[in-house]
């Protein structure tokens, strides 16, 4: 992470990165939905323009009916306008978004209704996660299907993961249920940017026994995220990110395992 770049290696990223597209096979390309996934991107950037309430309700839907294990739909969403998030938190939206739903696992509400279930931490909150994640893929997707914008966000703004006591606190959350995410929305203030350097699908996929990745191709990746953040953040940079997410982990894994199991 720490490498020094040259200018050539800068450049040669960089182009990379101008370059990358999606590989889609010709005879599916022109579908709707598949346009929609691949065109989608987190912007940081919005315009003061609201988004309509049929709109977002049509948004918060998709996450509604998003596929769950065992349809037990772990997962529960705060919602909030740009003036309701200042009302709670004192602060705009990050990114100056105009709508956020905070995504959160919800194990809580399902003991309730069913006192079936055994003792299984691990269980329930990796479920929960995996569950509460699809949801918020589908409100993601609703979004730019109907020309909303959004980001999602873990840290930036104790908005998620990484400031759990914050708004368990702020949100008077109960047992089992634990943030995960804030999602933003609001109109894209400018053209979206290139798509994020990808790795290529035969270092993600294998067939039979795993196998790990090429180092250069790995190499070649971090090379690609440092000249994109040096070329989009001039004053920060991709290693520098890292090392602050990395600062917080310590805390949250602290908060995060008396959470699961009540310790």
């Amino acid at each position: 992470m720490n490498r020094r770049m040259s200018v050539g290696t800068f450049a040669k990223s960089l182009y990379r990165i101008l370059k990358g597209k999606p590989h889609i096979p010709p005879s599916v390309k022109d579908n709707a939905l598949l346009q929609t996934i691949l065109q989608r991107r987190s912007v940081r950037r919005f315009t003061e323009e609201p988004i309509p309430d049929d709109v977002f309700d049509a948004i918060l839907e998709a996450g509604r009916v998003a596929p769950s294990t065992v349809n037990l739909q772990t997962w529960s969403f705060a919602v909030f306008d740009s003036d309701q998030w200042r009302a709670k938190f004192e602060h705009f939206i990050p990114f100056r978004g105009v709508r956020a739903v905070i995504i959160l696992t919800d194990t809580f509400r399902l003991r309730q209704a069913m006192d079936v279930f055994p003792y299984s931490p691990l269980i329930d909150h990796t479920v929960g996660v995996m569950n509460a994640s699809l949801a918020a893929m589908n409100m993601n997707i609703a979004a730019e299907a109907l020309g909303v914008s959004s980001v999602m966000l873990s840290e930036t703004g104790r908005t998620g993961l990484l400031d759990m006591d914050f708004l368990i606190e702020k949100l008077g959350l109960p047992e089992g249920v634990i943030p995960l995410m804030t999602i933003v929305f609001g109109y894209a203030k400018s053209a979206y940017p290139p798509m994020p350097p990808r790795l290529p699908m035969n270092q993600i996929t294998f067939t039979d026994m795993y196998s790990p990745a090429d180092q250069t191709v790995l190499h070649d990746w971090v090379d690609q995220m440092e000249a994109g953040y040096k070329a989009m953040r001039p004053g920060s940079s991709f290693a520098r990110q890292v090392e602050v997410y990395c600062g917080k982990l310590g805390e949250a894994e602290k908060q995060l395992q008396k959470l699961i199991f009540h310790k």
